[in-house]
């Protein structure tokens, strides 16, 4: 296991350090920060999965605990009150002792609602960071989840700490684990349910535990973009198989996707087409790159395999010049990754919070800041046959540029995307999920 002391104990310096400046930013003197509570499903007693503040995972790897406050203001230690109920329905967190705990004043709070004792008397000039807003105004705060505290504090998760490239990367080694996993169960030919839980088994983490649902789908279902369903029962042929599927550590996510073919055929090729279209836009990603650059060369890329496959009876730049691309990659070519799976601060100019917008042709898009270091990217392009994008098309002047037979070809087999992660450094880059062995 990484021993994290070192670089956590530079980690809460960089973030102490832009806790002052959001602070003077909006004339304020502290942060408390919520971690967040329990949500009751409607007219029952039961309680949907807890998931943290992501404000306030990214001070400490503790994300499973609801009722637990940060106070901080870019000076002093920072104070944690840590829930710590008496109850015997449920598992009580132990009391912290661990590598991070060193860094804060810990008090133990037992009753959920009694913590305005441990919270500083005059709220005036501080700011309550969090969800609950009725719960921020009973305790007393005028402030609330201030824009510009936010705006300077989400543009600067996009550069990433050591401690947090170092969780980044165990995070990727887990979900390589299951990806592993995952591609064996499909070529034994077991179901989507089936072959979830050899992933969940390989990566040890449960569906609450995984950063976002995985995608698990096969055949025909990976042509749907966000298909989060498990058939039980297996098709009569697995022909194809598209896994999505990240893991955590510490708070902090992977996001990888792979496509498989059963059978060496046609299929086969184009999966090999776009991993070559993935690994040379992971090299183009460079300090002083715009994202959306990477994004047109996506398209470029797409519409080169669409001509060579004769799928698209035109040279590949008529294919982007017309559009016929967003048909087959109609989704971004990623995203910033960290403690959210869909990082912070993609879409603004400043740390002001100044937007950013994704290109009018292009609006899935989800980062269009200029490539920097320290920052982690996914790079995920895909090629899919997706019934009513292609319906639409064929219902456009562009049909005619269109093997419609090529396309039932491929039908079957849905579609295709491959995904890494990648840490852009100030002279090279690092494939966390191809530097680990997935290919």
């Amino acid at each position: 296991m990484t021993d994290h002391t070192a670089t956590y104990q530079a980690h809460i310096e960089e973030l102490q350090s832009r806790t002052r400046e959001a602070l003077q930013r909006e004339g304020l003197d502290g942060l408390v920060i919520h971690s967040g509570q329990g949500k009751r499903l409607f007219l029952d007693d039961n309680h949907y999965p807890f998931k943290v503040n992501p404000q306030f995972k990214a001070w400490l790897p503790v994300v499973d605990n609801p009722n637990c406050w940060l106070v901080v203001n870019g000076v002093d230690k920072p104070k944690l009150i840590f829930y710590r109920p008496v109850d015997f329905w449920h598992k009580v967190p132990p009391e912290p002792n661990d590598f991070w705990t060193d860094c804060f004043d810990i008090v133990l709070l037992k009753q959920a609602d009694a913590v305005e004792k441990h919270l500083p008397y005059d709220k005036k000039r501080l700011a309550y960071i969090g969800e609950y807003i009725e719960v921020a105004r009973a305790l007393g705060f005028e402030n609330v989840n201030p824009d510009r505290v936010l705006h300077y504090l989400h543009y600067q998760r996009a550069y990433k700490t050591d401690y947090e490239l170092d969780c980044l990367r165990e995070a990727n080694k887990l979900a390589v684990a299951g990806h592993r996993a995952a591609a064996e169960a499909f070529r034994n030919g077991d179901s989507e349910f089936d072959i979830n839980l050899a992933y969940a088994k390989a990566a040890r983490q449960g569906d609450n535990d995984v950063p976002y649902t995985s995608i698990v789908a096969l055949n025909e279902h990976a042509s749907i973009l966000h298909y989060m369903q498990c058939d039980k029962v297996a098709p009569e042929q697995n022909r194809s198989f598209l896994i999505d599927a990240g893991a955590t550590y510490h708070g902090y996510a992977a996001d990888i996707t792979r496509t498989y073919a059963m059978e060496d055929n046609h299929f086969a090729e184009l999966i090999r087409a776009v991993d070559k279209v993935t690994v040379t836009l992971g090299e183009a990603l460079k300090p002083g790159v715009a994202y959306t650059d990477i994004h047109i060369l996506a398209h470029d890329g797409i519409a080169q395999i669409l001509h060579d496959t004769g799928i698209v009876n035109l040279p590949a730049q008529e294919i982007v010049e017309q559009g016929i691309t967003r048909t087959f990659f109609p989704h971004g070519i990623g995203h910033f990754l960290g403690l959210q799976v869909h990082d912070v601060g993609g879409l603004v100019n400043d740390d002001r919070g100044t937007p950013k917008p994704a290109p009018e042709d292009h609006p899935f898009l989800r980062c269009t800041r200029v490539v920097e270091p320290r920052q982690v990217f996914t790079i995920e392009p895909g090629l899919y046959f997706i019934d009513s994008l292609l319906a639409d098309l064929k219902a456009t002047p562009a049909s005619k540029y269109i093997n419609w037979e090529t396309v039932d070809k491929y039908r079957p087999y849905g579609g295709i995307r491959i995904e890494d992660d990648i840490i852009v450094h100030r002279d090279r880059n690092e494939n966390m999920t191809r530097d680990l062995g997935l290919e």
